[in-house]
Protein backbone atom coordinates (compact mmCIF):
# COMPACT_ATOMS: atom_id res chain seq x y z
CA UNK A 1 0.00 0.00 0.00
CA UNK A 2 1.25 3.49 -0.90
CA UNK A 3 1.54 5.69 2.14
CA UNK A 4 2.07 8.82 -0.44
CA UNK A 5 0.62 12.37 1.41
CA UNK A 6 -1.54 14.23 -1.13
CA UNK A 7 -2.65 17.21 -0.63
CA UNK A 8 -6.10 18.34 -3.27
CA UNK A 9 -7.15 22.22 -3.54
CA UNK A 10 -9.92 22.30 -5.64
CA UNK A 11 -13.00 25.24 -5.69
CA UNK A 12 -15.66 22.88 -4.89
CA UNK A 13 -16.30 19.79 -3.08
CA UNK A 14 -19.56 17.87 -1.80
CA UNK A 15 -21.28 17.66 0.49
CA UNK A 16 -20.65 21.34 1.12
CA UNK A 17 -20.30 23.16 -2.17
CA UNK A 18 -21.08 21.63 -6.13
CA UNK A 19 -21.48 24.26 -9.16
CA UNK A 20 -19.34 21.69 -11.51
CA UNK A 21 -18.45 18.22 -11.65
CA UNK A 22 -15.48 19.53 -9.83
CA UNK A 23 -17.62 18.90 -6.65
CA UNK A 24 -17.93 15.36 -7.50
CA UNK A 25 -14.61 14.72 -8.30
CA UNK A 26 -12.88 16.00 -5.09
CA UNK A 27 -15.55 14.01 -3.20
CA UNK A 28 -14.59 10.55 -4.97
CA UNK A 29 -11.01 10.57 -5.92
CA UNK A 30 -9.31 11.63 -2.49
CA UNK A 31 -11.79 9.10 -0.57
CA UNK A 32 -10.76 6.34 -3.04
CA UNK A 33 -6.64 6.98 -2.46
CA UNK A 34 -6.76 7.18 0.98
CA UNK A 35 -8.65 3.67 1.07
CA UNK A 36 -5.73 2.52 -1.70
CA UNK A 37 -3.10 4.07 2.18
CA UNK A 38 -2.80 7.01 0.78
CA UNK A 39 -2.58 10.46 3.58
CA UNK A 40 -5.27 13.41 2.61
CA UNK A 41 -5.77 16.69 2.93
CA UNK A 42 -8.13 18.67 1.34
CA UNK A 43 -8.53 22.68 0.84
CA UNK A 44 -11.14 24.86 -0.65
CA UNK A 45 -12.51 28.09 -0.29
CA UNK A 46 -14.75 28.99 1.94
CA UNK A 47 -17.24 30.89 -0.17
CA UNK A 48 -20.54 32.62 1.75
CA UNK A 49 -22.88 30.13 0.26
CA UNK A 50 -21.60 26.86 2.16
CA UNK A 51 -23.80 26.90 5.33
CA UNK A 52 -21.72 26.50 8.25
CA UNK A 53 -23.91 25.34 10.86
CA UNK A 54 -25.47 22.99 9.17
CA UNK A 55 -22.24 21.03 7.52
CA UNK A 56 -20.62 21.57 11.05
CA UNK A 57 -17.74 23.98 10.08
CA UNK A 58 -15.56 25.28 12.68
CA UNK A 59 -12.61 27.42 13.24
CA UNK A 60 -8.91 25.94 13.88
CA UNK A 61 -7.52 28.62 16.17
CA UNK A 62 -4.32 27.52 16.05
CA UNK A 63 -3.92 27.43 12.24
CA UNK A 64 -5.49 31.12 12.04
CA UNK A 65 -4.21 34.67 12.15
CA UNK A 66 -1.87 34.60 9.59
CA UNK A 67 -1.57 37.90 7.36
CA UNK A 68 -1.95 37.15 3.54
CA UNK A 69 -0.51 39.87 1.18
CA UNK A 70 -2.57 40.75 -1.80
CA UNK A 71 -0.68 43.46 -3.55
CA UNK A 72 0.22 46.04 -0.96
CA UNK A 73 -2.82 44.66 1.38
CA UNK A 74 -2.63 42.00 3.95
CA UNK A 75 -5.52 39.95 5.13
CA UNK A 76 -6.10 37.92 7.50
CA UNK A 77 -6.14 34.26 7.30
CA UNK A 78 -8.89 32.48 8.82
CA UNK A 79 -9.01 28.69 8.52
CA UNK A 80 -12.17 26.71 9.24
CA UNK A 81 -12.42 22.35 9.00
CA UNK A 82 -15.43 20.38 8.77
CA UNK A 83 -15.43 15.93 8.32
CA UNK A 84 -17.23 14.70 5.01
CA UNK A 85 -20.09 12.44 6.63
CA UNK A 86 -19.59 8.81 6.50
CA UNK A 87 -15.68 9.23 5.21
CA UNK A 88 -13.03 10.12 7.44
CA UNK A 89 -12.18 12.94 5.61
CA UNK A 90 -11.45 16.28 6.92
CA UNK A 91 -11.66 19.28 4.51
CA UNK A 92 -9.71 22.33 5.28
CA UNK A 93 -11.74 25.92 4.10
CA UNK A 94 -9.58 28.91 3.63
CA UNK A 95 -11.65 31.44 4.98
CA UNK A 96 -11.47 35.99 5.44
CA UNK A 97 -14.38 38.47 5.86
CA UNK A 98 -13.92 40.61 2.36
CA UNK A 99 -13.15 37.78 -0.09
CA UNK A 100 -15.77 34.66 1.38
CA UNK A 101 -18.52 36.29 3.04
CA UNK A 102 -20.93 37.62 0.12
CA UNK A 103 -23.71 34.83 -0.62
CA UNK A 104 -22.27 33.49 -3.95
CA UNK A 105 -18.97 31.43 -4.87
CA UNK A 106 -17.61 33.21 -8.08
CA UNK A 107 -20.56 35.24 -9.34
CA UNK A 108 -23.08 37.91 -8.45
CA UNK A 109 -27.02 36.59 -8.03
CA UNK A 110 -27.27 38.57 -11.76
CA UNK A 111 -24.68 35.95 -12.92
CA UNK A 112 -22.10 38.63 -12.89
CA UNK A 113 -18.54 37.34 -12.58
CA UNK A 114 -17.03 38.81 -9.38
CA UNK A 115 -14.22 41.74 -9.98
CA UNK A 116 -11.79 40.30 -7.48
CA UNK A 117 -11.66 37.25 -7.95
CA UNK A 118 -8.37 37.58 -8.47
CA UNK A 119 -7.53 38.55 -5.28
CA UNK A 120 -9.11 35.61 -3.94
CA UNK A 121 -7.48 33.08 -6.19
CA UNK A 122 -4.69 34.85 -5.01
CA UNK A 123 -5.28 34.74 -1.09
CA UNK A 124 -6.41 30.79 -1.73
CA UNK A 125 -3.32 29.77 -3.33
CA UNK A 126 -0.92 31.47 -0.41
CA UNK A 127 -3.69 31.04 1.99
CA UNK A 128 -3.34 27.21 1.57
CA UNK A 129 0.30 26.77 1.63
CA UNK A 130 0.89 28.96 4.20
CA UNK A 131 -1.62 26.69 6.44
CA UNK A 132 0.29 23.50 5.12
CA UNK A 133 3.40 24.47 6.75
CA UNK A 134 1.67 25.67 10.01
CA UNK A 135 0.53 21.86 9.73
CA UNK A 136 4.14 20.74 9.61
CA UNK A 137 2.66 18.63 6.64
CA UNK A 138 4.88 17.71 3.81
CA UNK A 139 2.67 16.69 0.76
CA UNK A 140 4.47 14.29 -1.93
CA UNK A 141 1.82 15.12 -4.54
CA UNK A 142 -0.46 19.01 -4.33
CA UNK A 143 -3.20 18.05 -7.05
CA UNK A 144 -4.32 21.43 -8.09
CA UNK A 145 -7.95 21.52 -9.94
CA UNK A 146 -9.57 24.35 -11.60
CA UNK A 147 -7.82 28.01 -12.65
CA UNK A 148 -7.79 29.09 -9.25
CA UNK A 149 -5.57 27.25 -8.06
CA UNK A 150 -3.14 27.98 -10.92
CA UNK A 151 -1.08 30.29 -9.07
CA UNK A 152 0.09 26.94 -6.88
CA UNK A 153 2.50 25.04 -8.91
CA UNK A 154 4.40 28.55 -9.70
CA UNK A 155 4.81 29.02 -5.76
CA UNK A 156 6.51 25.50 -5.03
CA UNK A 157 8.83 26.12 -7.74
CA UNK A 158 9.95 29.37 -6.53
CA UNK A 159 8.97 30.83 -3.28
CA UNK A 160 8.32 27.44 -1.29
CA UNK A 161 11.20 25.40 -3.53
CA UNK A 162 13.68 25.54 -0.51
CA UNK A 163 11.17 24.90 2.51
CA UNK A 164 11.59 21.69 3.81
CA UNK A 165 7.73 21.29 3.98
CA UNK A 166 7.28 21.64 0.33
CA UNK A 167 11.26 20.79 -0.47
CA UNK A 168 10.28 17.07 -2.62
CA UNK A 169 6.35 18.20 -3.05
CA UNK A 170 5.38 17.72 -7.00
CA UNK A 171 2.60 19.51 -8.76
CA UNK A 172 -0.54 18.35 -10.91
CA UNK A 173 -2.84 20.49 -12.56
CA UNK A 174 -6.19 19.94 -14.15
CA UNK A 175 -7.49 21.60 -16.44
CA UNK A 176 -10.99 22.57 -16.66
CA UNK A 177 -13.12 24.13 -19.13
CA UNK A 178 -13.68 28.05 -18.39
CA UNK A 179 -15.84 30.05 -20.12
CA UNK A 180 -15.20 33.35 -18.02
CA UNK A 181 -13.71 36.35 -20.27
CA UNK A 182 -13.53 38.51 -17.55
CA UNK A 183 -10.24 40.99 -17.43
CA UNK A 184 -9.09 41.89 -14.04
CA UNK A 185 -7.98 45.49 -13.20
CA UNK A 186 -4.88 46.45 -11.47
CA UNK A 187 -1.80 45.16 -11.77
CA UNK A 188 -1.91 41.15 -11.61
CA UNK A 189 1.71 40.70 -11.53
CA UNK A 190 2.39 42.53 -8.53
CA UNK A 191 -0.34 40.95 -6.68
CA UNK A 192 0.78 37.75 -7.35
CA UNK A 193 4.44 38.08 -6.18
CA UNK A 194 6.09 36.51 -3.56
CA UNK A 195 9.98 36.19 -2.66
CA UNK A 196 11.99 34.62 -5.49
CA UNK A 197 9.34 35.54 -7.81
CA UNK A 198 10.71 37.83 -11.30
CA UNK A 199 8.41 39.54 -13.58
CA UNK A 200 10.19 36.90 -16.24
CA UNK A 201 8.19 34.19 -14.55
CA UNK A 202 4.82 35.51 -14.84
CA UNK A 203 4.88 36.27 -19.09
CA UNK A 204 1.57 33.93 -19.25
CA UNK A 205 -0.20 36.20 -16.56
CA UNK A 206 -0.35 39.61 -18.89
CA UNK A 207 -3.51 38.49 -20.33
CA UNK A 208 -4.98 39.65 -16.68
CA UNK A 209 -8.47 36.75 -16.90
CA UNK A 210 -8.91 33.48 -15.80
CA UNK A 211 -6.96 32.16 -19.21
CA UNK A 212 -3.88 33.53 -17.59
CA UNK A 213 -4.29 31.48 -14.25
CA UNK A 214 -4.89 28.09 -16.47
CA UNK A 215 -1.53 28.99 -17.93
CA UNK A 216 0.67 29.61 -15.31
CA UNK A 217 -0.26 26.27 -14.05
CA UNK A 218 0.11 24.47 -17.08
CA UNK A 219 3.49 26.37 -17.64
CA UNK A 220 4.53 25.54 -13.40
CA UNK A 221 2.78 22.10 -13.03
CA UNK A 222 4.87 18.80 -12.86
CA UNK A 223 1.94 17.28 -14.64
CA UNK A 224 -0.91 18.76 -16.38
CA UNK A 225 -4.21 16.82 -17.04
CA UNK A 226 -7.25 17.54 -18.90
CA UNK A 227 -10.57 16.58 -17.28
CA UNK A 228 -13.39 15.03 -19.26
CA UNK A 229 -15.28 18.47 -20.03
CA UNK A 230 -15.99 19.32 -23.61
CA UNK A 231 -13.34 22.24 -23.95
CA UNK A 232 -14.44 25.69 -25.97
CA UNK A 233 -12.36 26.27 -28.49
CA UNK A 234 -10.40 28.88 -26.65
CA UNK A 235 -9.69 26.26 -24.43
CA UNK A 236 -8.63 23.59 -27.45
CA UNK A 237 -6.34 26.39 -28.58
CA UNK A 238 -4.58 26.82 -25.29
CA UNK A 239 -3.75 22.91 -25.31
CA UNK A 240 -2.53 23.42 -28.66
CA UNK A 241 -0.23 26.17 -27.98
CA UNK A 242 1.00 24.09 -24.74
CA UNK A 243 1.83 20.65 -26.12
CA UNK A 244 4.82 21.94 -28.05
CA UNK A 245 6.53 22.24 -24.98
CA UNK A 246 4.14 19.94 -22.06
CA UNK A 247 2.63 16.97 -22.43
CA UNK A 248 -0.92 17.06 -21.58
CA UNK A 249 -2.43 13.75 -20.01
CA UNK A 250 -6.11 12.69 -20.42
CA UNK A 251 -7.27 10.17 -17.21
CA UNK A 252 -10.68 9.76 -19.14
CA UNK A 253 -13.64 8.20 -16.55
CA UNK A 254 -13.59 4.28 -17.51
CA UNK A 255 -13.09 1.02 -14.75
CA UNK A 256 -9.33 1.66 -14.49
CA UNK A 257 -9.51 5.53 -13.74
CA UNK A 258 -8.80 5.62 -10.35
CA UNK A 259 -5.98 3.19 -10.89
CA UNK A 260 -4.45 5.57 -13.45
CA UNK A 261 -4.35 8.15 -10.72
CA UNK A 262 -3.37 5.91 -8.34
CA UNK A 263 -0.16 5.16 -10.49
CA UNK A 264 0.61 8.58 -11.37
CA UNK A 265 1.01 10.04 -8.11
CA UNK A 266 3.54 6.84 -7.50
CA UNK A 267 5.13 7.42 -10.51
CA UNK A 268 5.40 11.66 -10.20
CA UNK A 269 6.72 10.83 -6.24
CA UNK A 270 9.27 8.01 -7.26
Amino acid sequence: MSKLRILYVATEINPFLQTTKVADFLRMLPQAMQERGMEIRIFVPRFGVINERKNRLHEVVRLSGINIAVGEEEKPLVIKVASIPNAKLQVYFIDNDDYFHRKSALVDKDNKFHADNDERAIFFCKGVLETVKKLGWSPDIVHCYDWMTGLIPMYLKSTYKKDPIFKDAKSVFTVCNNEFSHKFEGDLLEKVKMLDIEDSMLGNLQSADCDAFVKIGMEYADTVLKSDDDFSDNMNALFNEFQLTKKINDIGQNESQLDSYYNLYNELAN
